[in-house]
C-alpha cells in the first residue's frame, strides 16, 4: 500500500508562542475564579469549594495545572494521538493506533450536542487551565497553547490502560502502516507478558466489621504519581474525595458522604477484532460481508512530527469497515476494531457516579453501562457492599472464542446490544461479608459466595487467577472482624503466595543435588527455608528469593492470548511440572552468580538494594543520593502492595511503579477515612510536601483525611482563590 504514509514537503520552524486570550475569555475567567475557593491543608492536599459543580471543576483543573501542569499535557498528547510533537518519531505509531480509534471531530460533536449543565463542566474543565496558562506565561506548554472543552470527551476513562485494542500489539499497527503491501500477509506473534500492572479492591460488609459499619479499600497499582488527591465540594450536592487522573475533571476512584468505589482494571472481554477478507479493484479496497463487497472508507490522519529544531508533517490514510478502524493485519486479512473507547456517556457515568448517594442512584448511574475497562468494587453508609466485573459489555454468540479474531464477512459475529447491569457477572451483599478483586477471576471474589462461573458467557471473565487474589482470599476469608486499621495492615501484607508453590519444588532438586553442589548452595538454602516468605529491608531471602523467582517467571512458556496471560497460578503450576530439578538448580545458580557479580555478595538485605528515590525530573536516578529502603515487591509474586523496581544505570534498584493513591474508607455516620499517596503531593522538589508522605507511604502509615470543612480549617496551610 503505497499510499499509506507520506511526507507533506514542508518543514515547520519549532516555536514556542504564548496563546492570547480575549478580554472576554479574561473577565469570564476572573469570574470564575472569584467564585472558587481553595483550601490546602498540612498535607498540600486542594480541597475546592464552590457555589456550583462548574466552580469547582474550574478550581480542580487549575490546582491540578499548579501540581503537575507537564503530566496533564502528556496525558492529552496521548489522548489526542499528538505525542509526535513533543517525542518525535518514536511514538509515531502509538499515535497512530489512537487517531484511529478516537476521532476528534466526534469529540466536537458530542460537546455540541450536549445538555447546557454538561457542557458547562466541560466549559469549566478547559477555562481552569486556560486560566492557569494565562496566569503563568513562564510556563511553556509543548504543544498546547490553550486547551478546548471537547478534550474532556478524547479521556472519558480515568484507567492506566483506557484503550481497548482488542489484543493488536504496536508492532502490527506499524507493520501495517509504515512497511509495505508485502506486510499485509505477515504474522506477528505478539508479547503479551510486557507489563505487570495491578489494583487490588476490598469492600467488607458491616458484619465482618467491628464498628458494625461497612469499610472500602482502595488500592490501584499504577505508574508512580499517575493522579492526586483531591476533595470537590459544591452548592449543588457534590462532596467527593479521592483520586483525580491528570487532566481529568472526576474522581477516578474515591468516595462522598454516602458511598465509596475502587476500580480495577478489567480483562473482560469489550473489545473484538474482526478478520476481514479483502479486494483490491481499480486502485479501491474492498472488503467481503454478508456475500457482498463494501468499499472501505478512509481517512487522513496527520502527525507533526518534532525533528530538532523543525516539526515535519506526515499523513498517513487510515482505513475502516463498519466494524471499526483497521489495526493491522495477520495471515493476510485485515483486522478492524469494534470497541467503546470514547463516548459521551462513558464521560457522563464517570461525573454521575461521583454524586450518587444510595446504592441504587450508583447502579442507575452505572446503567448508562459505558465504562469499557473497569471492574468496580463498592461499599456504602447503609452497609451495602458490592462488585460489578466490568460495565460495557456487548452481547455475542457465547459459541464463539472472542479471544481471537473473528470472521468479519458475516452478520453471526456482530454485536446484538448490551447486556444490562444485573446480568454482568456481580455480587450484591453476599453472605461470607466480604469482595476482593485483584485483577483475577471474579468467580473466587466473595469465597463461598463468589458468582457461579456456570451462569456467565465465557467473554464476560474470561480470566483466571493470580497469586496476589490467593493471598486476598486467605487474608479475607474468615469470621475475623476489622477495624480500619485492621483493613490497612491486610491491605500491606507481605506475603509472597507464589513462594508456597515455587520453593518445595527447588528444596527437592537441593535434595537430590550431588554432594559438591549441595556444599557449595547450602546456606543460600537454609536461608530460603528458614524465610518466613515476606519481604522485608533487613531480609537477605528477600533479595535471594526475589532474584531466583524473577529468573523463574522468565521461563514461563509464552501465552497465547492476553486473556491466557491472566491465568497466573495455573500457568506456573504447569511450569513446574515441566521443569527439570536440573533446570530449577542452574537458575538458583545463576541468581548467586548475578548477586555476587552486581554487589560482591549474594548475602544482601533486600532494602540495601531495593530503594525509594524521587529525582527532581522524575527519571535520573543516582546511587550517591539520598534514598529509602523499601521491604515490599512486585505484586508478581503474590504480595498485597506493589512496587516495581529495577536497576536504572545504577547499581540500586529503584522503584518507579506500584502503589499509588491508597484509600481506606468506613461508612459511619460520619465519614472516617484514611489515605497514604506515593512521596507526597506536590511535585515541586522544593516544596515540603514533596516527599512527606515517603516514609508512610513505604510503612503503610496512612495520614486521617480531612473530609469534613471544619477539619479542614484547622489544617488549611493556604486559602486562595485561583490566580490569587
Amino acid at each position: 500500500m503505497t499510499n499509506r504514509l507520506f511526507f507533506v514537503l514542508i518543514l515547520f520552524p519549532l516555536t514556542s508562542f504564548s496563546q492570547k486570550f480575549t478580554a472576554g475569555e479574561i473577565t469570564k475567567f476572573e469570574q470564575e475564579a472569584k467564585a472558587t475557593t481553595i483550601i490546602r491543608d498540612n498535607w498540600g492536599v486542594p480541597h475546592i469549594y464552590g457555589k456550583t459543580d462548574a466552580d469547582v471543576v474550574f478550581g480542580l483543573m487549575y490546582t491540578q495545572c499548579e501540581d503537575n501542569f507537564k503530566g496533564i499535557e502528556q496525558n492529552y498528547l496521548y489522548q489526542l494521538g499528538r505525542q509526535t510533537e513533543a517525542a518525535g518519531e518514536k511514538p509515531l505509531y502509538t499515535d497512530v493506533q489512537l487517531q484511529l480509534i478516537a476521532d476528534t471531530a466526534d469529540a466536537i460533536k458530542d460537546y455540541k450536542a450536549s445538555p447546557l449543565w454538561f457542557k458547562k463542566l466541560m466549559d469549566a474543565f478547559a477555562d481552569g487551565m486556560n486560566y492557569y496558562l494565562y496566569k503563568h506565561p513562564e510556563v511553556k506548554p509543548i504543544v498546547f497553547k490553550r486547551f478546548e472543552p471537547w478534550f474532556a470527551l478524547m479521556f472519558t476513562d480515568g484507567s492506566v490502560s483506557a484503550t481497548v485494542t482488542g489484543g493488536i500489539n504496536l508492532n502490527e499497527t506499524s507493520s501495517f502502516y509504515g512497511g509495505n503491501s508485502q506486510s499485509l500477509g505477515a504474522v506477528y506473534k505478539p508479547d503479551i507478558d510486557e507489563k505487570e500492572i495491578g489494583s487490588n479492591g476490598f469492600a467488607i460488609a458491616p458484619s465482618r466489621s467491628k464498628t458494625g459499619h461497612a469499610m472500602l479499600y482502595i488500592n490501584p497499582h499504577v505508574p508512580f504519581y499517575f493522579r492526586s488527591e483531591v476533595q470537590l465540594v459544591s452548592g449543588e450536592g457534590l462532596d467527593v474525595y479521592g483520586a483525580v487522573t491528570w487532566g481529568q475533571f472526576f474522581v477516578y476512584q474515591g468516595f462522598n458522604q454516602h458511598c465509596g468505589w475502587m476500580h480495577t482494571s478489567s480483562n473482560a472481554d469489550v473489545g473484538d477484532l474482526y478478520a476481514e477478507k479483502m479486494t483490491q479493484k481499480d486502485g479501491q479496497w474492498y472488503y467481503e460481508y454478508n456475500g457482498q463487497l463494501k468499499p472501505v472508507t478512509s481517512r487522513k490522519l496527520v502527525f507533526k512530527v518534532k525533528k530538532g529544531d523543525v516539526v515535519e508533517q506526515k499523513e498517513i490514510t487510515g482505513y475502516y469497515t463498519h466494524h471499526g478502524p483497521v489495526l493491522g493485519s495477520r495471515d493476510g486479512k485485515w483486522l478492524s476494531l469494534k470497541a467503546n473507547n470514547r463516548s459521551y456517556n462513558a464521560l457522563l457515568e464517570s461525573w454521575l457516579i461521583t454524586k450518587a448517594n444510595t446504592f441504587d442512584e450508583y447502579k442507575k448511574a452505572m446503567s448508562l453501562l459505558s465504562n469499557a475497562t473497569n471492574n468496580t468494587v463498592y461499599a456504602d453508609d447503609k452497609g451495602n457492599i458490592a462488585f460489578w466485573y466490568g460495565n460495557f459489555m456487548p452481547k455475542r454468540d457465547p459459541k464463539l472464542d472472542w479471544t481471537l479474531p473473528v470472521d468479519g464477512t458475516t452478520p453471526a459475529t456482530e454485536w446484538q446490544g448490551l447486556h444490562q447491569l444485573d446480568e454482568l457477572v456481580h455480587v450484591y451483599n453476599p453472605q461470607t461479608g466480604w469482595i476482593e478483586n485483584c485483577n483475577s477471576t471474579p468467580f473466587t471474589s466473595s469465597g463461598a459466595s463468589s458468582p457461579d462461573k456456570t451462569k456467565y458467557p465465557a467473554y464476560m471473565a474470561p480470566d483466571g487467577q493470580n497469586f496476589r487474589a490467593v493471598n486476598a482470599i486467605k487474608l479475607l476469608d474468615n469470621d475475623q472482624k476489622l477495624t480500619l486499621d485492621e483493613l490497612i495492615d491486610k491491605g500491606y501484607d507481605h506475603y509472597l503466595t507464589a513462594f508456597d508453590i515455587l520453593l518445595p519444588p527447588l528444596f527437592n532438586a537441593y535434595n537430590t543435588a550431588d554432594d559438591s553442589l549441595k556444599q557449595k548452595i547450602a546456606l543460600p538454602i537454609q536461608l530460603l527455608q528458614q524465610w518466613d516468605r515476606r519481604t522485608a529491608a533487613n531480609s537477605a531471602a528477600t533479595t535471594l528469593a526475589i532474584e531466583w523467582g524473577t529468573l523463574m517467571l522468565r521461563e514461563l512458556p509464552p501465552a497465547k492470548t492476553a486473556e491466557a496471560g491472566t491465568y497466573q497460578t495455573a500457568r506456573v503450576s504447569e511450569m513446574l511440572k515441566n521443569m527439570s530439578a536440573q533446570q530449577m538448580l542452574v537458575l538458583f545458580n545463576k541468581a548467586l552468580n548475578n548477586l555476587q557479580q552486581l554487589y560482591g555478595t549474594w548475602d544482601v538485605n533486600w532494602g540495601d538494594i531495593n530503594r525509594y528515590q524521587r529525582p527532581a525530573d522524575g527519571v535520573t536516578f543516582n546511587d550517591s543520593l539520598p534514598s529509602l529502603p523499601v521491604g515490599s515487591t512486585s505484586s508478581a509474586f503474590g504480595q498485597l502492595p506493589s512496587f516495581v523496581s529495577r536497576t536504572m544505570n545504577t547499581k540500586k534498584r529503584y522503584g518507579y511503579s506500584g502503589n499509588s493513591f491508597i484509600a481506606a474508607v468506613e461508612f459511619g455516620s460520619r465519614i472516617k477515612a484514611k489515605t497514604v499517596i506515593t512521596g507526597g503531593q506536590s511535585f515541586n522538589p522544593a516544596s515540603k510536601h514533596y516527599t512527606d508522605q515517603a516514609g508512610m507511604y513505604i510503612e503503610g502509615k496512612f495520614k486521617d483525611v480531612l473530609f469534613y470543612k471544619d477539619d479542614v480549617l484547622k489544617h488549611a496551610e493556604k486559602t486562595y482563590h485561583p490566580g490569587a
